[in-house]
């Protein structure tokens, strides 16, 4: 069932795609590439964005009609909430930014307000209808629990906040963060399986079929950009993903890239601010392997690559 679910989804995708790609442009939807990045991608400006709609509205469309199919649709439902939620508010960022011709978008603290919002929706959705989900952080390799209770709203959060913002982050490069959240999904797809987790068996293989169609336009060199559209949804599923399976640090391996890409955001910051020097040409880390020399389709693939790596020990620990 997920094998013919991942086919059907990878079509869908891929032909809405085909046909969204002349109408994006025909629109003026064209991405804003930012002045302070690699001067190089000034010639990506005016490709088609805001194509995460392809792949989000293929999932949710999909999901909904496997509802009809499982005996629980608990589940399926929070997987379907936080990918409308956190698409949402990346395609409201993206409106703003190609639509409105206003290059700031949301600010950042309407973006960050507007993710809590929905993160705290989707806890009490889940505390209201998934009664399995344990209330406290699993430590991998362990037996071992931390209870945090009430506090728990706190850590979903966080985690889906941080999770968001990190996918967000990564997608700076034709292919990058498609591949790399593809893998990711993967691995959570495997470990699902592995504890017979039907419903999110049956969202990730979905997903990763209409992340495939959407990659096939995304790829070196990408004719349309998945959006903060994509981003942000793509960061909140792997997140909340996470949890449902009851192991939330897992992702710390399984989206090892994202981690990366985050922390030397904070590290060039840390270090500027207190020193005055930067620890990398640029980041997030990605550009600065381009500014060392590295051409887009060497580090997705060294990217890659190790998310693999990761993904894989990250099965091995979570199943």
């Amino acid at each position: 069932m997920s094998i013919i679910l991942l086919i059907i989804s990878f079509i869908l995708s891929a032909t809405l795609m085909k046909m969204m790609i002349p109408k994006l442009k025909q629109l003026k939807f064209g991405q804003a590439i930012r002045e302070e990045g690699p001067e190089s991608h000034l010639a990506k400006t005016g490709t088609p964005t805001m194509g995460g709609i392809s792949f989000i509205s293929v999932t949710v469309v999909l999901s909904i009609i496997c509802m009809f199919f499982v005996e629980d649709v608990s589940k399926l439902l929070i997987l379907v909430i936080v990918t409308l939620g956190f698409g949402l508010i990346g395609f409201i960022d993206d409106y703003i930014i190609v639509v409105k011709k206003d290059n700031r978008g949301l600010t950042s603290k309407q973006k960050a307000l507007a993710q809590v919002v929905v993160s705290i929706i989707v806890f009490f959705i889940m505390m209201k209808f998934v009664p399995s989900i344990e209330l406290g952080v699993s430590i991998p390799m362990t037996d071992i629990t931390i209870p945090l209770g009430v506090f728990f709203i706190v850590w979903i959060v966080f985690w889906l906040v941080g999770f968001s913002n990190a996918v967000n982050l990564t997608d700076g490069l034709d292919g990058l963060s498609t591949s790399t959240t593809i893998i990711a999904n993967g691995a959570f797809l495997a470990i699902a399986w592995l504890h017979s987790e039907k419903e999110i068996i049956l969202f990730l293989s979905i997903l990763i079929g209409a992340q495939l169609g959407f990659l096939l336009f995304n790829k070196y060199p990408a004719k349309v950009f998945m959006g903060d559209t994509g981003s942000l949804a793509l960061g909140g599923i792997v997140g909340i993903v996470s949890i449902i399976l009851n192991n939330s640090l897992l992702l710390l391996i399984v989206g090892i890239i994202f981690v990366i890409e985050t922390s030397s955001v904070i590290i060039q910051v840390v270090s500027f601010k207190t020193t005055g020097k930067r620890v990398f040409k640029m980041t997030p880390i990605h550009h600065h392997f381009e500014l060392s020399g590295w051409n887009e389709r060497k580090i997705v693939f060294v990217f890659s690559f190790v998310g693999l790596i990761f993904g894989l020990i990250g099965i091995l620990i979570g199943g």
